[in-house]
C-alpha cells in the first residue's frame, strides 16, 4: 500500500459522491428518518424506544453503508473504471483502503447526525457517555462499509448486490439479540450469533445504555467490531476483481 495513492483514491471517491445527491441522501438522511419514525412508533412507550433505539442507532447506519458501498464499488467495476485504475501503479490494498477512507468520512458525518438526533432531539435516554455511543455507531457504519466492499466482488449487477443483503445482513439482524436475548435462543443459533459482528455491536450499545462508565465488556465488543471490519477489508482487497465477466 502507498499512502499517497490511497489518499488520492479517497479524494476521487469523495468527488464522485459530491455529484451523487441520492447516495448522499441515502447515507445521511435515511438513518435519521428511520430513528425519527421509530421514536414516534413508540410514542406512548418511551422506555421501549430507549431499550431498542440505541441498538438501532448502530444497525441503521450499518445497513445503509452496506448498500451504498456495495453498489458504488460494483458500478466502478462494471463501468471499467476499476480495470483502468488497476492498470496503473495502484494496488488492490490502495483501492480498498481509499474507498474505506472516503466512505468512512461519510460514516463519521452520518454517525454524528444520527447520534445527535437520537440524544438531543428524540430524547434517547442512556446511562453512559454520548461519546461511547457515537463510537459504536461509527464502528458499525465502518463495518457496513467493509461488508459492502467485500460482497461487491461477488455480484455481477447492482441487483445482485442488493440481493446480498438478505444473505449477509438479515441473519445478523435476527440473531444479534435485538428481538430476543441471545442466551434464550436455541443453542445452535446462540453459537452462530457468537461469531456474527452485529451481535457485538448490539452488546456494545447495551453497555452504553446501562452502565455509566466504560466496562471491560464494552472494550471487548468494540475491539471485536473493529477487528471484524479490518478483517473484512483485507478479504475485500484479496477478492477484488478488475472487471465483471
Amino acid at each position: 500500500m502507498n499512502g499517497a495513492r490511497t489518499l488520492a483514491t479517497a479524494a476521487r471517491v469523495l468527488r464522485q459522491l459530491r455529484h451523487d445527491p441520492r447516495s448522499i441522501a441515502l447515507m445521511l438522511l435515511v438513518p435519521v428518518l428511520m430513528l425519527t419514525l421509530l421514536r414516534y412508533v413508540f410514542d406512548g412507550s418511551p422506555r421501549t424506544f430507549d431499550s431498542i433505539g440505541a441498538s438501532l442507532l448502530g444497525i441503521f447506519p450499518l445497513i445503509t453503508m452496506f448498500l451504498v458501498t456495495s453498489i458504488a464499488t460494483l458500478r466502478e467495476r462494471t463501468s471499467g473504471t476499476l480495470e483502468r485504475l488497476l492498470a496503473m501503479p495502484l494496488g488492490k490494498g490502495d483501492l480498498i483502503a481509499g474507498y474505506a477512507l472516503a466512505f468512512g468520512a461519510v460514516a463519521v458525518v452520518q454517525s454524528l447526525l444520527a447520534t445527535g438526533l437520537a440524544l438531543w432531539v428524540l430524547g434517547l435516554d442512556i446511562t453512559g457517555s454520548a461519546w461511547l455511543l457515537l463510537l459504536v455507531a461509527l464502528l458499525d457504519a465502518l463495518l457496513g462499509t467493509a461488508l459492502g466492499l467485500f460482497v461487491s466482488a461477488f455480484a455481477a449487477s447492482e441487483f445482485q448486490a442488493v440481493q446480498f443483503m438478505p444473505a449477509v445482513i438479515f441473519p445478523q439482524l435476527l440473531l444479534c439479540g435485538l428481538f430476543a436475548p441471545r442466551g434464550t435462543m436455541q443453542p445452535v443459533l446462540d453459537g452462530i450469533s457468537d461469531v456474527l459482528p452485529m451481535s457485538y455491536a448490539v452488546d456494545g450499545m447495551t453497555q452504553v445504555l446501562t452502565h455509566t462508565d466504560m466496562t471491560a465488556d464494552f472494550v471487548r465488543d468494540t475491539v471485536i467490531v473493529a477487528a471484524c471490519a479490518l478483517l473484512v477489508l483485507a478479504l475485500g482487497a484479496a477478492t477484488l476483481r478488475r472487471r465483471t465477466p
